[in-house]
């Protein structure tokens, strides 16, 4: 019963976000479409404050580029792709019949300390790895240590198909759970992989919403607890995490930073730590945005990234050996445990 009132409360804080202060419908023109996008991140955008952005100002320097109706419509929409790329947010995008917006920054400026090449080699994964739901697992280190690697959050498993894996690791000495370039997903299989990792239900994510048109106008903390899965794995677990672990798998890191016996190690993760909802404009373009800022369990924002517990850079020198150095580096860990 509780899952289903969190699930429903997540659905009204939604509906609430995206129908908050929505601009009146104006005619089609790009002054109006300029003033409507504007607008909506004004009153609906989380982040403002937080990031210390003018939008004011940005109006200003937006609104001189806008020219007159005869600029193409091409040019229009990558100038107003630039105006939201200001907010520098993977989670604004701008969505036309031709293209979408999209701000990558967020990540290309960072290392990709990862290689999809060296996992997939016989070393780690090789040709002869297992797979249930949207799990990739196998033995690693002579047998001793398991090893999981999940691409992307919008690929499910069930708890039969983690049953299986534990019970296949059930003689190593621990597991790596490795995330990187793990772009998010859903944010519920998100909450589900970490519960098995949890012995109880334990408070690691926290949300607020919009309240009002204001920068600062949110509500008081909802708590978004990780609750004990029915499977529990107690021994060391050590989770992988670069600068693409984004969204639902940044909030997959944020909750294993309070499981017990369980170590972050690689970068920075890649944040995205705000809900998205989406409006749309006169011209029938949608806008998605961060609406809705989450928090760690100590009020943190997690929009900025889950520094790990251990940082391990890829090694250049490893990698020429095929092999992976943050895997290696867990490894070792593991066996100290």
């Amino acid at each position: 019963m509780k899952s289903t009132y969190i699930s429903y409360s997540l659905f009204l804080i939604l509906l609430l976000s995206s129908c908050l202060d929505q601009p009146e419908k104006m005619g089609n023109t790009y002054r109006n479409n300029f003033e409507s996008l504007w607008r909506i991140i004004d009153t609906q955008y989380c982040f403002l404050d937080e990031k210390k952005i003018n939008w004011d100002s940005i109006y200003s320097v937006y609104n001189a580029r806008l020219g007159t109706d005869t600029v193409s419509e091409l040019a229009f929409f990558d100038a107003m792709g630039e105006m939201l790329a200001e907010l520098r947010d993977g989670h604004v995008n701008l969505y036309s019949s031709f293209d979408r917006s999209r701000y990558w920054k967020w990540f290309t400026d960072y290392p990709s300390n990862f290689s999809s090449a060296i996992i997939n080699s016989h070393r780690y994964l090789s040709v002869n790895f297992r797979q249930a739901g949207g799990l990739r697992y196998q033995r690693i280190a002579g047998d001793s240590v398991g090893y999981i690697y999940y691409s992307s959050f919008s690929d499910s498993f069930s708890n039969t198909n983690m049953s299986y894996i534990l019970k296949y690791f059930e003689e190593c000495r621990g597991i790596i759970i490795d995330v990187r370039s793990n772009g998010g997903g859903s944010a519920s299989l998100s909450e589900q992989f970490a519960s098995y990792f949890f012995p109880r239900d334990t408070v690691s994510i926290y949300m607020r919403h919009k309240t009002g048109p204001g920068h600062s106008d949110f509500s008081e903390p909802v708590a978004l607890p990780t609750k004990a899965g029915k499977i529990q794995y107690t021994r060391p677990v050590v989770v992988l995490a670069n600068r693409g672990s984004y969204s639902a798998t940044n909030m997959f890191i944020t909750r294993m930073k309070d499981a017990p016996n369980t170590t972050i190690l690689g970068d920075l993760s890649g944040g995205g730590g705000g809900l998205p909802a989406s409006n749309e404009l006169p011209n029938g373009w949608l806008v998605r945005f961060s609406s809705s800022p989450m928090f760690d369990g100590r009020m943190q924002h997690i929009e900025f990234g889950i520094e790990p517990d251990i940082k391990v850079m890829l090694n250049p020198d490893d990698v020429a050996k095929g092999e992976d150095t943050l895997i290696e580096a867990a490894v070792a860990l593991i066996g100290t445990k």
